[in-house]
Formats: C-alpha cells, structure tokens, sequence
C-alpha cells in the first residue's frame, strides 16, 4: 500500500475577506453601543436618577414645606427624568391660593428644589356689585362685595373669569393689554400714592391719586414712563402740595392746571351777533360773517397773545383805541405801583415787563417769574407750554399764573 504523504497549505488571506471581517466587527461595536444605551435609559427611567431628597425655598406665610410638597403631587422616589416640571408648578399654583410664583429645579443625580414666592394683595378690580382683590401679578385672591382698604381701585375692566386662584384676564384685547401695562408699572416704580384708575376708556385713562391730582393719562402706550413723569411734576414746588389736573401733552410733555376747563385766551373776542338781512320779499339774504379765523382784531389778538416778544405793550388787552374827545378816557384801576390795570388785573411796568394778577411776570424774552423774582420757566412753545430749568415742559397755562 502506497503512503501518503501530508503537506500543509498556507492560506493567503485575500483583500475581500479581511474588508468582510471589518464590516462584521463594526457591526458588533454598533449592536454592544446600542444595548449599552438601552440599558443605560432604562435603567435612568427605573432605577438612576430618583429622587431622595426635596428642597422647599422662598417666601411662604400661608404654607409649611410639606404643604407646598404634597400640593406639587412629588413624591420621594419619583424619577427625575420622568418628572413634568411644567405641571408641579401648575399643581402649585393651584392648590395653594396665596402663592405668587413656583420653579421647580432638577439637582442630579437624586435632589430636587422648589422655591416659591408669596401673593400680596395689591389692587381691587370693581366688577359692578362685587370687588375682586388680585395680586401684584394679576392673580384672583378674593371675590368680595366691599372694597379692601388702602389698595387703590380700577374701574372699567371686564375680566372673564371671577374664580380665586385664577389669572384675571378679559376678552376685550386692547383693555387686557392696557391693564397689564397699567398694573406691571405701578408695581415696578413702587407706586402707593393712587386712589383708583378709571379705564373704561383704555384711549383716555384716568388716574386719581390720594393727594387730590387727577391724572389724565390717555392710552396706555409707555404707561410705566407717564406715571413716573406725574409723580415728577407732582414732586416740582409750584406744584407740591397742589390739587388740580395733570394732562399729557403729546408723548412727553405733562401739563398741570388747578382747573379742568379748556384754557382761553384772554380778551377774546366774539363776532357781533347782528340782525340777518332780508330782500323786499322778506327772504333772508345769506351773508359770511367774519369767524375767528377771518377777524382781524381776533387773529391780532392771538398773535400778540403768543408771541410775548413786543416791546411795546400798552394797552395789550385793550383793544379799544381812545377817542380824541376822550369819550374812553374814563378812570380806570391802578396798581400799587400806579401802572394801569387791564381787564384781568394785570399791568406792563415801565421796563415793557408784564406782571398778572398773582404777581408773576414775563420779560420780553418770554421768561417767566414768580413774585420773589425766580426765574419759573423759559421759554414758551407754540402750545402756550413752559420749560423749566432742565427743558421739561409742565405747564401750559401760564397765564392763569400756576
């Protein structure tokens, strides 16, 4: 029998399967990665990440920590991850009627906080027969048929919901956003001088305050700037201490008047009422009467009114001329000085100044003084406005002496 001789064979690897061995090793590295991180979100949803200690923070009065815990619904050994932070600050909100704000906070791997902030009452919503009592953020606290003292009051808001707990808010849009704007700005600039605020017009709100100013505010675009503005004139001294009318002016100017009727000019003049005219036939004859925009003495009159630069300014009120029989040559008042007195009390002194009634003047750069002789405000702009020292204007009705 013939042996058989046995050789070996040398297997050369090819470049196809040392590529194939490549792909299968990059397969098994994806399948361990991706049973690696099934484990690990399982195990980070079960087991990891529970909670072992719950942190209370903040102001609270009204409520203990446990109180504020359990009316988050949050209990030890609840996952971290799979905890709706949203909702627990909902849930606390809710439950507990005089808690302003709530943040709930994640602490890995195992702690959880939450901090809340108390409700103040902070203004009265008349609703008609009942008052609401909302805090500083609009939050419902009370519905009452009285009105809690020393929180100011707001009218003409119609809100749509009445329940404590709730958010006050109204369906009317322009009245929902002018409310917010109104009630963020007092509490921002700390505001506690205002009695009640009348908004039935959102366009021409009203502001009364305690000390007897009646604010007429208008709409409620740059609200928080306008509230510091009257609280500024209020603080001026020729204002302090004052009750009266204070009125925006455009956007920035604020005017205060001791009176809320419409400033006129002195010595103005009315047209002649004359009897109309009528043809042979009885027929009325249509004829155009001289108006204030067509009156000459009229539009003279408001001219020298505004302009307070004429050096020459006898007789500035008085527009009738003496007669030379003298038939206007009748006596009239003096002041203590002797300079003759107009129809409104005032006079001109022999420098050209004009002096009112109050004893306040004007020189004939259209400074204005008062009687001790401080410059009040300089100079006046085509609304009939003076400036103060810092250019502000806050007054419109310089000829009333204010």
């Amino acid at each position: 029998m013939k042996d058989i001789e046995k050789t070996s064979v040398d297997r050369v690897n090819s470049r196809k399967r040392i590529r194939r061995r490549r792909r299968l090793l990059n397969v098994y590295v994806v399948i361990v990665l991706v049973l690696v991180a099934v484990i690990g979100f399982a195990a980070s949803y079960t087991f990891l990440f529970n909670i072992t200690e719950i942190r209370v923070s903040g102001e609270s009065d009204m409520y203990s920590a446990e109180q504020i815990v359990e009316a988050s619904e949050i209990h030890q050994g609840d996952n971290l991850l799979r905890l709706d932070i949203e909702k627990s600050q909902e849930r606390i909100l809710k439950n507990l009627l005089y808690v302003e704000t709530a943040e709930v906070t994640r602490d890995f791997p195992s702690s959880l906080e939450i901090k809340v902030s108390k409700c103040t009452p902070s203004f009265n919503v008349s609703t008609g027969s009942k008052t609401l009592v909302i805090s500083k953020q609009g939050k419902i606290l009370a519905e009452n048929s009285f009105i809690t003292d020393g929180l100011p009051v707001i009218y003409g808001y119609n809100p749509n919901t009445r329940t404590p707990g709730d958010y006050i808010d109204s369906d009317e849009n322009f009245k929902k956003d002018a409310f917010e704007a109104l009630i963020s700005s007092i509490v921002k600039l700390g505001e506690t001088n205002i009695s009640n605020i009348n908004m039935a017009d959102e366009h021409a709100i009203v502001i009364n305050y305690k000390n007897g100013m009646v604010f007429k505010m208008g709409n409620w675009n740059d609200a928080e700037y306008k509230l510091n503005m009257a609280a500024t004139v209020m603080e001026q001294p020729y204002v302090k201490g004052k009750k009266g009318f204070l009125t925006m002016i455009g956007s920035h100017e604020c005017g205060f008047r001791t009176s809320d009727e419409p400033v006129e000019v002195p010595g103005n003049i009315e047209p002649d009422k004359k009897k109309k005219k009528t043809d042979e036939n009885g027929e009325p004859i249509e004829e155009l009467e001289p108006s204030a925009e067509t009156n000459p003495d009229q539009e003279e009159r408001f001219s020298d009114y505004n302009s307070q630069n004429d050096e020459n300014r006898e007789g500035y009120f008085d527009f009738e001329e003496d007669s030379e029989d003298g038939e206007n040559d009748e006596q009239k008042p003096t002041s203590e000085d002797g300079y003759t007195l107009d129809e409104n009390g005032g006079y001109y002194d022999s420098e050209g100044y004009y002096h009112d009634q109050w004893g306040y003047y004007y020189d004939s750069f259209g400074n204005y003084y008062d009687p001790y002789g401080n410059l009040v405000g300089s100079p006046y702009d085509d609304g009939g406005s003076y400036y103060d020292d810092s250019y502000d204007s806050y007054d419109n009705s310089y000829d009333q002496g204010w």
